[in-house]
């Protein structure tokens, strides 16, 4: 498990966002760190008759006013949020792709879920007025790649450029996938991270018939509550979040601005059960694990855990167990916590955001809150840096992401 120390070495570049709490990484910063909520009750379609009517959805969002109007019409919602993300984060790098070889520059952007809004509408074309009426766009628009295409076309980035599909893993497993890329020297950028948007009827009513969705819906802001006994489901968010990764070599080359470095990335899966993470925490543990040996980290090394923390009763209990299988006494002073709580569950672009938070937290010395932590459930026994931000002296994180399937992955950031 040392392919990373063998190889070279990956650096953040530059960061970008889309989120309920803020459409660009400063005011999504500043939300995130006073503990603000971006959660309420769904506006993008009448949830009356659903059992969960809340979401964190990004409001005031016209994509014509961040992207060419025609490319906007023509591509669906969960694409306008990661090729707005990844123009955020291509600018903070400060890359300019006239001085860049682009058979060297990457794109790794996923999604969970794909084209919901396209999906549904064009359903319901096809419903109403028949398949004639159905867009000639519809497949270029749904299909779970398309951002990272859309993204590879903008900046003329010919090298790896595809989408990751693993459910609720899929941010982590891209932008561990892309620093695998600049590695073993298929590419010296990538730009890789998450995006989603499924606050449709279709998808609600799927996961609601599941259970797996928060009904408190008279208190949206208190709905998602990590680690809390009351916990009674997800929330479900939208939006991106996409980092700019290079070699070492490159970014110091280019003077480039280094936020941190991306030292270890593993993934793994349960092979339990379809939905439900392995109540022993294998899996987890495995991928927990084997990053932090790729990144030569030992347990007691790390200062912060961005944790998956869902609001679930299984996967908050589970992921709880796990830290503890891998930590050990370390468990109890290590910092914890679930920034769903503020930003609901991205699905596909949750790994992608959390990213953009361990360097965030890295950069700045702040640990994001897990607000509405109130009556921690004996289970989960652990420091969630509950409620309030903290001020700590944070060179490593590491953050977790599970998915439907099993799927597991868990990344390692160090300040440089």
């Amino acid at each position: 498990m040392d392919t990373f120390s063998r190889s070279r070495r990956v650096v953040v570049t530059g960061l970008g966002a889309v989120t309920s709490i803020g459409h660009d990484v400063n005011s999504f910063w500043d939300s995130l760190v006073s503990g603000r909520s971006g959660i309420d009750r769904v506006t993008l379609f009448d949830p009356g008759q659903f059992a969960s009517q809340i979401g964190a959805e990004v409001k005031d969002w016209e994509a014509a006013q961040h992207m060419d109007p025609k490319e906007a019409r023509r591509n669906d919602r969960y694409t306008h949020f990661g090729y707005v993300a990844a123009r955020q984060a291509v600018k903070d790098a400060g890359l300019d792709m006239t001085k860049e070889d682009g058979d060297l520059v990457g794109v790794i952007i996923g999604s969970g879920i794909g084209g919901m809004f396209t999906y549904e509408s064009q359903l319901r074309v096809l419903a109403e007025r028949g398949p004639r009426k159905v867009s000639p766009f519809t497949i270029p628009s749904l299909i779970g790649n398309m951002c990272a295409g859309l993204v590879a076309i903008d900046l003329g980035a010919r090298g790896p450029s595809f989408g990751i599909v693993s459910a609720c893993a899929t941010g982590t497993h891209s932008i561990g996938e892309a620093a695998h890329t600049i590695r073993r020297g298929d590419a010296d950028v990538m730009v890789a991270g998450g995006s989603e948007a499924a606050i449709t009827p279709f998808s609600y009513a799927s996961f609601c018939s599941m259970k797996a969705m928060s009904t408190r819906n008279a208190e949206p802001r208190r709905a998602c509550r990590p680690f809390d006994v009351t916990r009674d489901g997800f929330v479900m968010g939208e939006g991106s979040g996409v980092l700019v990764l290079e070699s070492l070599e490159h970014a110091q080359a280019r003077g480039a601005r280094i936020y941190c470095e991306l030292i270890g990335y593993a993934a793994s899966c349960d092979a339990y059960h379809i939905t439900s993470p392995d109540p022993d925490g294998k899996g987890l543990s495995l991928a927990m694990r084997r990053a932090l040996a790729s990144g030569g980290v030992l347990p007691e090394q790390v200062d912060y855990i961005n944790a998956h923390g869902t609001s679930t009763p299984y996967n908050d209990k589970f992921e709880t167990m796990s830290i503890k299988r891998v930590f050990g006494d370390h468990a109890r002073r290590v910092a914890i916590s679930s920034t769903k709580s503020m930003t609901g569950h991205l699905l596909g672009a949750a790994g992608g955001i959390e990213s953009v938070i361990a360097v965030k937290t890295i950069q700045t010395g702040m640990i994001a809150p897990t607000i509405n932590l109130e009556e921690p459930d004996p289970d989960c026994d652990l420091d969630y840096v509950p409620n309030v931000a903290r001020r700590a002296s944070v060179r490593v994180v590491l953050s977790n992401n599970l998915g439907f399937g099993g799927q597991n992955a868990a990344i390692v950031f160090r300040a440089i």
